[in-house]
């Protein structure tokens, strides 16, 4: 009888199929360390990536005040207003993760355009780059720790 009952194990032995819960485990482990490195990579890389946004319109809003300055010999803090008044951009960057400003110089003639991260899209935790600006003679700058060439290359 013991012959035939481990003769019966055997098969039922055979017949199951499945993993065992420390096979699984070591998937979860595994699955989780790969996570644990890869999010913060692609975290990173995103707001390097978005930064783009930022150079881009402070590029074209300082195009749009130099026409601005032609046509009225003086620039303008009025981003959203229409022209004549204004330069007729949106407020913010093409995807939103900045908000623009503009302060003017004695005159009307200067000024310092500023690109800063809006909260909740991402970019106000760019630490090494933060608040982008650009002025009418062209010094581009930024408040974060990589320092102004590496941020606008």
């Amino acid at each position: 009888m013991r012959n035939s009952a481990q003769e019966r194990y055997g098969v039922m032995r055979a017949h199951v199929k499945g993993v065992t819960l420390i096979e699984l485990m070591t998937v979860v482990v595994v699955l989780a360390i790969l996570a644990s490195i890869a999010v913060p990579s692609y975290r990173n890389y995103l707001i390097r990536a978005n930064r783009s946004d930022a150079k881009s319109a402070l590029l074209a809003l300082q195009a749009a005040q130099e026409k601005f300055y032609i046509q009225n010999s003086k620039y303008t803090d009025k981003v959203t207003d229409a022209p004549p008044t204004g330069l007729g951009l949106p407020g913010t960057t093409t995807h939103g993760y900045y908000r623009l400003d503009v302060q003017l110089g004695a005159n009307g003639q200067s000024y310092t355009a500023r690109a800063i991260p809006v909260a909740g899209g991402g970019q106000q935790d760019d630490t090494q780059c933060g608040t982008f600006s650009i002025t009418d003679t062209g010094q581009q700058k930024v408040t974060g720790s990589l320092g102004d060439i590496a941020c606008w290359k």
